[in-house]
């Protein structure tokens, strides 16, 4: 059986930003200077939020390219940045 969208696009993710992709709980990618979580699926985006909460880096949700206008309106207000599935930053993470 071959990788999910979600294990390619974080392992991916976890090489550009030379750190490990956890498979376990927690975000999927933790590098010296940021958190991210990938999400592929809509509903996936709201508990990523939940996944980022807590951590001081700053924070991205990656996903697909169909899902990137959704996850920018999921994280207005919030602080939390958008990534595309390449780790192209489409809303950059910051105060809230």
């Amino acid at each position: 059986m071959g990788q999910s969208k979600h294990d390619k696009i974080a392992k991916n993710l976890a090489k550009q930003h030379k750190a490990e992709y956890n498979e376990g709980p927690g975000p999927d990618v933790k590098s010296k200077d940021r958190i991210i979580e990938v999400a592929t699926h809509e509903s996936d985006l709201y508990a990523s939020l939940d996944q980022l909460k807590g951590y001081q880096k700053p924070k991205y949700i990656a996903t697909s390219s169909d899902l990137v206008k959704k996850a920018k309106e999921i994280t207005k207000g919030t602080g939390i940045g958008v990534m595309g599935p390449t780790g192209t930053i489409r809303k950059k993470a910051g105060g809230k």
